[in-house]
């Protein structure tokens, strides 16, 4: 079972969209995955159309109130389940960084997922920001996935994410944490920029970047004002095909690595 945190310190670049289209595709082949929502912002949850009254949410879990599975919900995707989020999250960063253990809180609410059977796959939705709950979503998880926006600063961003990667390597919190993957996101293959920024990225990572790209649709765009994700809001657009095709290839790369059974 592996905890997989998307990532990325800037807003606008796809996060969440990834977050939530990728989990729904692995769920649409049969594997059984956990999305939690550290933004206090929700999107994810919005996108996913679970409407959250607040009561549920990983805010308790951190403070030490509560455990992750009493806040797990099912979602109207089959094989997908979710831990919605909160405006009481934007408190927990806060409260979680007068604590001594403030990196740990997460990785430590999160500790029956390493004897749960019941998820292949768990994704965290982190905040746009290098906050506490972005650390501590680093600290939980085996691998980052960083979704990057089609930019001319995205190599820039991506240079501030791999040091926070290995600031929290340093800190002992997560020795083994590494960037598992980078997805390129928002791809106008018209333009020369899309395919340099594409580019610069392969030359410099090579090792961890998806072959496939996100491109940028419309439709991607307007898919979380419904509460569907892109697979059954358009499910034969070029958004969808891109999630599915990222989905297989991230299937490929975890089954390689014994990170996840295959069928």
């Amino acid at each position: 079972m592996r905890i997989i945190a998307i990532a990325n310190q800037k807003g606008g670049v796809g996060k969440t969209t990834t977050a939530v289209n990728l989990a729904a595709a692995l769920a649409a082949v049969d594997r059984k995955i956990l999305l939690l929502d550290l933004d206090p912002q929700g999107n994810a949850t919005s996108a996913l159309g679970v409407e959250s009254d607040g009561s549920r949410s990983l805010y308790g879990p951190l403070i030490g109130q509560g455990s992750v599975k009493d806040n797990i919900l099912s979602s109207p995707v089959e094989n997908l389940w979710l831990v919605p989020a909160g405006l009481d999250l934007a408190g927990a960063e806060i409260e979680v960084a007068r604590m001594d253990d403030h990196l740990t809180r997460l990785r430590d609410a999160l500790g029956f997922l390493a004897t749960e059977t019941g998820f292949d796959c768990a994704f965290l939705d982190c905040p746009p920001s290098l906050g506490i709950l972005m650390t501590n979503a680093l600290a939980a998880a085996h691998e980052l996935l960083v979704p990057l926006q089609c930019e001319y600063f995205a190599l820039e961003g991506l240079s501030k994410i791999v040091q926070v990667v290995e600031q929290i390597r340093q800190s002992e919190a997560n020795p083994g944490l590494a960037i598992g993957g980078i997805v390129m996101t928002m791809y106008d293959g018209r333009t020369n920029l899309s395919q340099q920024v594409v580019g610069e990225v392969r030359s410099h990572f090579p090792e961890v970047i998806y072959e496939t790209v996100i491109p940028r649709t419309i439709r991607l765009g307007e898919a979380p004002s419904f509460g569907k994700t892109i697979l059954d809001y358009d499910p034969h657009g070029t958004g969808a095909l891109a999630y599915r095709e990222l989905a297989r290839e991230f299937l490929d790369r975890q089954i390689r690595s014994g990170g996840m059974p295959r069928d």
